[in-house]
């Protein structure tokens, strides 16, 4: 699935590897909303499936590989990417929480638990979900 290529800003990974253009190539980037939805999931949720704010999800990964790696350098290239798409996804959830309508959408990652998210998202933007 294309949209996972791309999550959490991952050009910016692909970039520090030399892959950039394999990876456009190869898997055209999906519709934002999607995109963001994804790198929301992935930025709030910790390896252990702990729910984290962004700030604290990115800390976690730069003392996971520590300061010299090329996924922290990445890391911080794309941290205005993330935040932003972080950001743009918790306010529209703070839109559905205001409407009193939430359910539980499966997060497609396999190894960690269910993402809590509100289904009526997806309803509300289906263009940017599609």
């Amino acid at each position: 699935m294309p949209v996972v290529a791309h999550h959490s800003c991952a050009v910016f990974e692909a970039e520090q590897r030399g892959l950039l253009e394999t990876l456009q190539a190869e898997f055209p980037q999906e519709q934002a909303g999607l995109c963001q939805a994804l790198t929301y999931c992935d930025m709030t949720t910790g390896p252990d499936g702990t729910h984290l704010r962004v700030g604290e999800r990115l800390a976690e990964i730069h003392s996971r590989y520590g300061p010299e790696h090329l996924v922290s350098r990445a890391i911080s290239n794309a941290t205005p990417c993330i935040t932003s798409a972080v950001d743009s996804i918790l306010g529209r959830l703070s839109d559905v929480r205001a409407t009193g309508v939430g359910q539980v959408v499966l997060d497609a990652h396999p190894h960690r638990p269910v993402h809590r998210v509100g289904a009526d998202l997806v309803a509300r933007y289906p263009a940017d979900f599609a």
